[in-house]
């Protein structure tokens, strides 16, 4: 009998070398790094003692649980001594984030909040805004949500009477819109306040956003006598009513700690771990204001969950939160948690942020009843993602057996999805999304620029970006990065776009089978699509409450959004050169106005020539050469 295996004395002598390399590890705090045969990334850890607790992970028996899975592919190990545990926490997070590990609890890097900006302006406008903040204009939050910053806004409108429109608005009024009648905006576009009295309504405001209510309603109260003072009663009588405003916006968002001392700024963390999954739930609180809240799902919770401490998976799933979200700053004053963690990921952020950070995780009075709520929308929205997943698992199921595909893992089952969208042949644009692990792949979605065919031709601009998209897979060049081939190509179209797809995947040499066009039905009606096969198989009807149909409209139709979003916005790049006339230093709205008369609009103005740019009054050889840059 031949034996089942034999000795591997290579990888019996790298074992050794690596359990040599953990007997020299010095008894110091650090970080190590786990890599596998192929230089991929496993875990990254920090210690207190790097030789103790490297050395757990070689002496320990784990058995066939994930952790001895783990410790099976290691090949390589680095590691990284620092001056104190502090120094290790910084570091560790730091690699995780940037290495995103397998074996880690990772957090999806989005730190992307809106914000409520304050323009700077003779008479500022307040905005909604999300992205990088500058120090020309003033930046308040930021927000959970885009409907947080809208909701603070029509309550600054209310009482404040602070502007929304756009400059170029505000500077061709003349007469005030519709918010001015609704007592909304004071006018300022047609002189119906000064800049003086709007400058104390903007400062107002601005300290309204920052937590102090005491101090605006004290300063309106005396402006309000003064004006009664001068017998300027209509002028008191506006501010009255400012405070009326002022005061019932305050009886429904005023909240006090169990001390009496109003929470200026405070984030309140809640995490549960339930099914496989976790959820960390942050409600922000700014300027005493309960602002709402804002769910996420770390991955690889059950991995990490063996590779803890002891700790309880809620307090990792925390731990790592606060880690990856706060450690390059931005944590508030105070953290509200419901669990408690360790005391040094706090010293950690204050040193981080150059502040004081404080976290309690047992409040009492209004604080307990934010967290009751954090830790209740935590829950709610664990379970709506159980629920949703675990639907979208029998969607993905239910296409499989529909289509009768040959699939042996239901979780790596991949889908991609191609659209083409244009107006009137311009513009035209490929989209491809992507379909994996029962959701949509966001980070994986492409868009194609199409160019170098007939204006309209849709059965080219498929070809195309079919073409572009698996070339390189169907030679399995190097260069596609571990890429690999889908295992159902959807395609929004009917036989037309299958026979292109199919006339592609033939030259290229894959297998016919992958590609599904998605019909449209009789009369157009959503429910009633049908599937075109491109290897000869018979269309298929598969009813409008089908399981595998609802999934394939989804699919279908991000797609369609994803490409007309691409198009509209390479569309408006092409008919402004990539930028607005209004967006360039030194063109007003009068320059604006000659530049669009003279050359006949924008477009005109981008196929402008420097020396034609200088032709016209006002704009001088310098500005006319900023405008050539800007639209080119």
């Amino acid at each position: 009998m031949e034996p089942t295996s034999d000795p591997d004395p290579a990888a019996d002598e790298a074992r050794q070398r690596l359990l040599d390399e953990v007997a020299a590890l010095p008894g110091r705090p650090g970080v190590y790094r786990y890599f596998d045969a192929q230089g991929r990334v496993l875990y990254v850890g920090k210690a207190r003692d790097l030789k103790k607790r490297v050395s757990s992970y070689f002496h320990k028996n784990h058995g066939g649980t994930r952790i001895g899975l783990m410790v099976g592919k290691i090949a390589r190990l680095e590691t990284t001594v620092v001056r104190s545990e502090a120094e290790a926490l910084l570091l560790e997070n730091n690699l995780i984030k940037t290495l995103q590990p397998r074996y880690n609890i990772l957090f999806r890097d989005d730190k992307s909040y809106p914000y409520l900006k304050i323009v700077s302006h003779t008479f500022p406008r307040m905005a909604y805004y999300r992205g990088a903040v500058d120090q020309k204009h003033r930046y308040f939050g930021p927000y959970p949500s885009a409907w947080a910053v809208k909701d603070s806004i029509q309550l600054l409108q209310k009482v404040f009477r602070l502007r929304t429109c756009e400059d170029t608005v505000f500077t061709n009024r003349t007469r005030p819109c519709l918010l001015y009648q609704i007592k909304r905006c004071s006018g300022p576009c047609v002189k119906l306040i000064d800049a003086a009295d709007y400058a104390r309504d903007v400062a107002n405001a601005e300290r309204f956003l920052r937590g102090g209510e005491q101090e605006v309603i004290d300063a309106l109260q005396t402006q309000m006598m003064a004006h009664a003072d001068a017998l300027q009663f209509e002028k008191a009588a506006e501010i009255r009513d400012q405070l009326g405003a002022l005061s019932r916006v305050l009886h429904q968002q005023a909240v006090e700690d169990n001390s009496g001392v109003a929470t200026k700024d405070a984030d309140i963390l809640a995490a549960r771990v339930e099914g496989g999954r976790a959820c960390v739930n942050l409600a922000m609180v700014r300027g005493g204001r309960h602002l709402g809240d804002r769910p996420y799902f770390p991955a690889h919770v059950d991995d990490a969950a063996e590779l803890g401490e002891g700790a309880a998976p809620e307090v990792q799933v925390l731990e790592a939160f606060i880690a990856q979200h706060y450690l390059d700053g931005g944590a508030p004053p105070l953290l509200v948690l419901s669990h408690a963690v360790d005391r040094e990921l706090v010293e950690a952020l204050a040193a981080a942020g150059g502040g004081k950070v404080a976290a309690q995780h047992q409040p009492r009075g209004q604080r307990r009843a934010w967290l009751d709520m954090c830790e209740q929308g935590a829950q709610l929205k664990l379970a709506q993602l159980l629920a949703e997943e675990g639907s979208q698992r029998a969607r993905t199921r239910a296409l499989v057996d529909a289509l009768d595909l040959a699939v042996q893992d239901l979780d790596t089952f991949r889908i991609e999805c191609f659209d083409i969208s244009h107006t009137a042949g311009e513009a035209t644009q490929a989209s491809c999304v992507v379909f994996e692990n029962h959701r949509m792949q966001n980070s994986q979605y492409r868009r194609f620029n199409i160019d170098g065919i007939t204006g309209g031709d849709d059965y080219a601009a498929m070809r195309q970006v079919l073409t572009r998209r698996y070339a390189k897979l169907a030679e399995g060049a190097a260069a596609t990065g571990g890429a690999r081939l889908p295992d159902l190509v959807l395609v929004d179209g009917g036989r037309g776009q299958v026979a292109m797809a199919r006339e592609v995947f033939e030259e290229l040499g894959l297998d016919l089978g992958l590609i599904v066009g998605v019909e449209k039905g009789e009369g157009r009606k959503v429910g009633l699509e049908e599937l075109v096969f491109a290897d000869g198989r018979a269309k298929v009807a598969l009813g409008r409450e089908s399981a595998a149909l609802m999934l394939i409209a989804q699919i279908r139709d991000e797609a369609h959004r994803f490409a007309i979003t691409g198009m509209r916005a390479r569309r408006a790049s092409v008919r402004t050169g990539g930028s607005r006339l209004e967006d360039i230093p030194g063109v007003g709205p009068r320059k604006r106005a000659k530049l669009l008369q003279r050359f006949g609009g924008v477009r005109g103005v981008g196929h402008a020539s420097v020396e034609d740019l200088a032709t016209v009054d006002g704009i001088s050889r310098e500005l006319a050469e900023e405008i050539y840059r800007a639209l080119h």
